[in-house]
């Protein structure tokens, strides 16, 4: 080195190095909001399969809970229930109660109530207790228990309640005209959690 002289620094070096860094900064941004967006995006599918899985065992379940109650119903008594003779003939409603029976064979029967909300929108599907309103998968039918509890089952057994509801179609037997009836059956099956529901209906025609 002479005397005297200052080395020299090439003309703009800095400025292209404070330029490299700022790009792989802003690449590193790039990458990583991808990798937030992409881990989102499998979170977000992971839960609405989750979801749909827990929906579909509680449309199973109340499906399961209406292929009984038709058991039940089975005016016929060929593979019926208990109570099959409470159902027969359609003119007669009598076993139906008003806001729907809590004990014995009224158990989950519904009379028609022509001026308000019908049954199956009232009744208290969750209630569970000797005194409910609605009739447990199995109760009448003698099919044994639903499998339910924890993991991937339900909740807790599929529920129904049956509504007779007058049939627009009267019969005439020795001149008498009679009102006839059909069944209305409302199911509510249940996912993993109670809170995770299911609505089925049926009309049930003799």
């Amino acid at each position: 080195m002479v005397p005297g002289i200052r080395p020299t620094q090439s003309p703009g070096r800095g400025a292209h190095e404070g330029a490299s860094l700022m790009v792989v900064l802003i690449l590193l941004i790039v990458v990583s909001l991808l990798g937030v967006g992409g881990i989102q995006i499998a979170t977000m599918g992971e839960r609405g399969a989750r979801n749909d899985r827990d929906q579909q065992i509680a449309w199973q379940a109340a499906e399961a809970a209406l292929v009984d109650a038709s058991i039940d119903l089975n005016p016929t008594g060929l593979s019926g229930g208990t109570r099959t003779s409470t159902f027969g003939p359609v003119t007669d409603a009598s076993a139906f109660v008003l806001n729907c029976g809590t004990s014995g064979n009224s158990r989950g029967l519904c009379a028609e109530n022509a001026s308000g909300k019908p049954a199956w929108l009232n009744v208290d599907f969750l209630n569970t207790g000797t005194n409910a309103p609605t009739v447990a998968w199995g109760s009448f039918t003698g099919r044994g228990s639903f499998p339910s509890g924890s993991g991937l089952k339900s909740y807790q057994a599929p529920r129904y309640v049956i509504e007779a509801i007058k049939d627009p179609t009267e019969v005439q037997t020795k001149g008498i005209v009679e009102s006839r009836y059909v069944f209305r059956v409302t199911a509510m099956g249940f996912g993993p959690r109670q809170d995770i529901q299911a609505v089925m209906q049926m009309i049930y025609r003799d």
